[in-house]
């Protein structure tokens, strides 16, 4: 990232105006200035190291920069010095276990990290993206990954090297099912994991990390967060520095997972930047570099030719107002394989987790991917949902017993389906007081299969609610 400029390391510059994060500084020659996405750094009164990041070029040699922490009391005529570098942060084994914030510094009060090497978080894509449905033998090249929550692993399955989100607004249970995600794939798979907090609440990244140090998978975990209080330059470069670390795992030839609770502030910390910058927003309202923003993000979650490992990503994406329509979160769609909704409506009837399987998509459930079993029962199951949302319409004017006989059928069976597929989650044992299930992907076959064919129609349809597998 240091671009030849590396003979600028000496140079000083001068704070001449502070707008909030915007910290504009002035050098004496053209020459002089740093390079877009190089850091400068500078001190307030107090001592406190205050880290900028170049963001635009102005006339008369000056570089207008985002901050990354707070410029409280930080004074105009302060020296501001030039590193010659962009963001950089430690990576390697020695990051597992540990806490950091944006710029890779410890936040969890266990000492500084003795890390060898250290990367630049602004880094282009590398390699060739490798195509994975090329093949008519898809299966060949495809590698599942089991989290054990049925409805996921039915409908939505995961993929080594695709990209997923879950999409929901507040309260909906994204972060409680990204955790659930987290301890099955490292309990039960030895996975390794990157846990990226971009932008949200500093009371849930504190749960977390507590949560995960209670069922004891720290040890395969890099924790990066750039939380709620802090300004948006931090909101977004966490994303890339959570993103670094999850490419430094993969450049090992290992599978790395990597979570980010939540993408949508990512965009909405660029949405804050570019206003302090004074861009005109487009019509929608955001930044006009809202999609190559989410692009540049995106474009470096890849399994590349030459590499052994893959990235997996997670993200959970804020829906505003739920509204699905959002133009953040149209464009986080577009590069998602796996589309997962969650719904306010299923919330209300304590559905959990509260995945819509109708407004959800996913594009690997296809019979080259799973199989033909497993993709012939998933569209029965989404057939019998899909006729369960017509013939509800129709209940709740005439009651069910209008009904035709077969019509009621299917209205039975969907409405245990439903019940079948919520299931009680291990992080969420102290508030449910109900034992976490862990459901392999045959049982959760085998048991939609055996309810679709009737097995279970005398049965009443509480029975089937909040359990594991049929037995």
């Amino acid at each position: 990232m240091s671009n030849g400029n590396t003979d600028k390391k000496n140079i000083i510059g001068l704070v001449i105006a502070v707008q909030g994060p915007v910290v504009d500084v002035k050098f004496s020659r053209q020459e002089e200035v740093p390079n877009i996405y190089d850091v400068i750094y500078t001190f307030t009164v107090d001592g406190f190291k205050i880290i900028l990041e170049v963001a635009e070029h102005l006339p008369n040699n000056i570089a207008r920069c985002i901050s990354i922490n707070s410029t409280q009391n930080l004074q105009r005529n302060s020296p501001a010095f030039v590193t010659g570098s962009g963001i950089e942060i430690p990576v390697g084994d020695e990051m597992y276990t540990r806490l950091i914030n944006v710029v890779g510094e410890p936040i969890d009060q266990k000492g500084p990290i003795k890390a060898t090497q250290t990367q630049a978080i602004r880094q282009p894509p590398k390699g060739t993206q490798v195509r994975r449905h090329a093949n008519v033998k898809a299966r060949d090249h495809v590698e599942m990954l089991e989290t054990g929550i049925k409805i996921i692993d039915l409908l939505f399955p995961l993929v080594k090297g695709s990209k997923n989100g879950i999409l929901g607004g507040a309260a909906m249970g994204k972060s409680v099912l990204t955790l659930e995600i987290i301890q099955h794939i490292v309990k039960r798979h030895k996975g390794t994991c990157v846990f990226t907090g971009a932008g949200e609440r500093v009371r849930e990244g504190n749960e977390l990390y507590f949560e995960l140090a209670r069922h004891d998978i720290l040890s395969k975990m890099k924790i990066v967060f750039g939380q709620m209080n802090e300004p948006p330059g931090a909101r977004y470069e966490v994303a890339m520095t959570g993103l670094t670390l999850a490419e430094n795992i993969q450049r090992q030839n290992k599978d790395v997972l990597l979570f980010i609770d939540n993408i949508f502030r990512f965009l909405q910390a660029g949405q804050e930047i570019s206003t302090l910058l004074g861009r005109v927003p487009s019509e929608t309202g955001y930044q006009p570099t809202l999609i190559s923003e989410a692009s540049e993000f995106h474009e470096r979650i890849r399994t590349s030719e030459g590499v052994g490992g893959s990235i997996t990503s997670i993200e959970a994406v804020y829906v505003p107002a739920d509204d699905l329509t959002d133009p953040a979160v149209v464009a986080i769609f577009s590069f998602l394989d796996s589309v997962i909704v969650l719904s306010r409506e299923k919330v209300q009837l304590g559905l959990y987790p509260a995945i819509d399987p109708l407004l959800s998509s996913c594009a690997n459930l296809d019979p080259d991917v799973v199989g033909q079993k497993h993709f012939d029962i998933s569209q029965q199951v989404l057939q019998i949902f899909q006729r369960y949302e017509e013939l509800r319409k129709i209940v709740l004017v005439i009651g069910i017993d209008e009904l035709s006989m077969n019509d009621r059928l299917i209205y039975e069976r969907a409405r245990k389906l439903q019940y079948f597929l919520t299931q009680p989650f291990s992080v969420a044992e102290s508030y449910t007081g109900r034992h976490g299930e862990y459901v392999v992907l045959e049982d959760t076959l085998n048991s939609c299969q055996r309810i679709i064919k009737g097995e279970f129609d005398q049965k009443p349809e509480d029975r089937f609610y909040m359990i594991g597998a049929l037995h």
